[in-house]
């Protein structure tokens, strides 16, 4: 895709929605680290859900541990590999009390050490908690990068890299989110909503769907 083309392909994804938000709920840094850490292989409803009340008694890595691992899985039994997903979640608590004063780090290096944290957690977290202009490539992401051409990669990290020479300035704080929700509701994976997509004319993909009579 063309530089102008990308530019305005995220003027016309602004104009639509100026401040785009995350759809987890999260009350800090620390819980969106655990929310975020808990939508892997889950809806960020199913997510909402299982911890609507785990965040009213849990706000902090200490808390987190005070709570334990066999209550933490009783609230977030409903989620897909709880098991696991509560042990990385206990272990990440105690590496934040023990290494990081209990605060949630602000760069990625130190944010992948702790258990369960992934590149993609990660930039959620910068971007969401800290405000730093990160792309998270998840299925919709690397979807709608592919499909509009507008950075075609193999892997998360290639899609990843290409939307970070792409993007430009004004539009990368938000620019994650942008994609995200387009690919989430419009460009979806099985039937995308073409005609009434609003960047239509500037992507590429060919198998875009028709209106039916």
């Amino acid at each position: 895709m063309k530089k102008d083309n990308v530019y305005e392909f995220f003027r016309r994804l602004e104009e639509r929605e100026p401040e785009p938000k995350g759809e987890l709920d999260y009350t800090n840094p620390y819980t969106l680290l655990v929310a975020v850490a808990l939508s892997a292989q889950a809806t960020d409803i199913g997510v909402n859900r299982a911890t609507k009340g785990l965040f009213k008694v849990v706000a902090t890595p200490q808390e987190m541990l005070n709570l334990g691992e066999d209550k933490l899985k009783q609230h977030i039994k409903t989620i897909g590999l709880f098991n696991t997903k509560a042990k990385n979640v206990i272990k990440a608590a105690q590496m934040l009390v023990d290494n990081f004063d209990g605060l949630v780090p602000k760069n990625r290096e130190d944010l992948e050490k702790l258990n369960g944290v992934g590149r993609k957690t990660a930039n959620v977290v910068l971007n969401m908690a800290f405000g730093q202009p990160t792309i998270a490539v998840d299925t919709h992401l690397f979807r709608v990068s592919n499909r509009t051409k507008m950075a075609p990669g193999k892997t998360p990290l290639a899609v990843e890299l290409k939307l970070e020479k792409k993007i430009p300035k004004e539009f990368s704080l938000h620019a994650h989110h942008w994609l995200i929700l387009h690919g989430r509701y419009i460009c979806k994976a099985r039937k995308p909503s073409c005609p009434i997509c609003p960047v239509n004319d500037l992507c590429q993909f060919k198998g875009k769907t028709k209106l039916h009579n």
